[in-house]
């Protein structure tokens, strides 16, 4: 048993818990401690004084995220049967790969029922990103789970959460356990260098492999411009697949620097295929027909749903100006990580660019986010990264 606060929902309002979505959100309260704080622990009850699980609290219009859906004290224990059941996965998932492939996410959040915590595994190294204080106030049981867990597999753990919180905590980045080394990865054999510290997320965008390994049925021979390409994930395994010429483009200089490297670091020149300093859409409208594959994977254009329709016009008018600049018989690779517009509504908007490029446009394939972001299915905001595979003539 547990002494945790006691919230109180308005009748009818436990339904969505019941149903195990992680989310209750400020107007289903019907009361609650004036003297609760941001990343307390609290129990949630029915108006009829059942319990329905342990949560964190935050002020907001997600007032709880739940952690567990039964009354229970949350102690180390209960993060390494938790972390234990993630783990358990991704073994599952990477049996086959453990040579080839040293990098996975290890924790998806409310996709491994453990809301706000993402964990991803780079050969030894984990980086944790937490997205409310209450995950910041566990980070001692988590981490002595993980030790507990991974053993002598472990080499460090980095707490990179201060972005993801928004100013809420003092607590800056830093290693919690072992100490700062340089790192390098390999995903399908392939090698990338990793900056934790100062990179995007935590590193590497780790769930884009799939459709990094799709994309090398299209580009033998072919001249490819990868757009928003970080750190030449895309890049690499364009030329790995025999990319006559690739063009890599970020508006971050030192995203750019990480792209050449990585390319170099597989044995591709980075002179004959440029990595480029310059905005994305200025450098569309300067080019002509000669890309016969685009990537388009763009940073989230909404993050909440206040500016969604914002990120709506900005998708279309991406998409039309890269359907329009793009050789005849091309294929486009389109994304979407903005996790408040839904596949629908990007397909509808890709629909709109390819009637404003007046371009004949076909989709060949439908894709997501990599196994190790497993989709929740009480929970369907863990599906966030859409992609469309384009046949535009």
């Amino acid at each position: 048993m547990n002494n945790y606060p006691e919230i109180i929902l308005k009748k009818g309002k436990e339904i969505s818990l019941k149903r195990k979505h992680h989310w209750v959100f400020s107007g289903a309260i019907h009361q609650k401690p004036n003297t609760l704080e941001d990343g307390d622990l609290v129990k949630i009850l029915t108006a009829k004084s059942q319990v329905v699980g342990i949560g964190f609290y935050s002020p907001g219009s997600i007032m709880v995220r739940m952690i567990t859906f039964s009354d229970r004290e949350i102690t180390e224990a209960f993060w390494l049967e938790k972390l234990s059941a993630a783990y358990q996965l991704r073994k599952k998932l990477f049996s086959r790969q453990t040579q080839s492939t040293t990098a996975y996410r290890m924790v998806h959040g409310e996709g491994d029922m453990l809301p706000g915590l993402i964990i991803d595994y780079y050969d030894g190294i984990l980086v944790i990103q937490g997205h409310h204080l209450g995950i910041i106030r566990e980070l001692p049981s988590i981490s002595n789970a993980l030790q507990h867990l991974l053993g002598n597999a472990l080499k460090a753990i980095y707490n990179k959460s201060s972005a993801a919180l928004h100013g809420k905590t003092e607590q800056a980045d830093d290693w919690i356990f072992g100490g700062n080394q340089a790192l390098r990865i390999k995903e399908n054999g392939l090698h990338f260098e990793i900056n934790l510290e100062k990179g995007q997320k935590t590193g590497f965008f780790l769930d884009q492999r799939d459709n990094r390994t799709l994309l090398q049925r299209y580009c033998q021979g072919k001249e490819v411009l990868n757009t928003f390409c970080y750190s030449g994930g895309f890049s690499v395994y364009a030329l790995a697949a025999g990319a006559n010429r690739v063009t890599s483009v970020d508006i971050s200089s030192e995203a750019i620097a990480l792209c050449q490297k990585n390319l170099e670091l597989n044995g591709f020149d980075s002179k004959t295929n440029p990595c480029l300093t310059a905005d994305v859409l200025k450098l569309l409208q300067d080019i002509d027909d000669a890309y016969e594959v685009i990537i388009l994977d763009p940073p989230a254009f909404a993050k909440n749903i206040r500016s969604r329709h914002n990120a709506v016009q900005a998708y279309k008018r991406l998409n039309a100006m890269a359907m329009k600049k793009i050789k005849s018989g091309g294929i486009l690779f389109t994304f979407s990580c903005s996790q408040v517009i839904d596949r629908e509504l990007f397909h509808h908007t890709v629909t709109s660019a390819a009637l404003d490029a007046g371009r004949k446009t076909q989709v060949l394939h439908q894709v997501s986010q990599g196994a190790d972001h497993p989709v929740n299915v009480f929970h369907q905001e863990t599906s966030y990264l859409k992609g469309l595979i384009l046949y535009v003539t």
